[in-house]
């Protein structure tokens, strides 16, 4: 059990990481900033995976809602497949 709400939190908190660091994209200089440094060390090396499949229509990108679906649907994956061996 301990191992799947590790799992749980992780991705949740992830998640979040990935959505503030998508935000961090509206304000001028966000990068910058001691958070926005510490997200980019943390959510680039993931991102990158998803450069690839040019995932931009016009100036939006939808990179992060592909990777936060993809990292989701591998979560429950991981779930199940922990629960299975339990």
């Amino acid at each position: 059990m301990f191992l799947i709400t590790f799992i749980r939190t992780f991705t949740n908190v992830y998640s979040t990481c990935l959505i503030i660091y998508a935000l961090l994209s509206w304000f001028p200089g966000g990068y910058d900033t001691a958070i926005g440094e510490f997200l980019t060390r943390i959510c680039e090396p993931y991102l990158k995976l998803f450069d690839r499949l040019n995932l931009n229509i016009g100036f939006m990108s939808f990179t992060i809602m592909v990777a936060l679906i993809v990292l989701n649907v591998a979560s429950s994956l991981l779930i199940r497949l922990v629960w299975m061996f339990l």
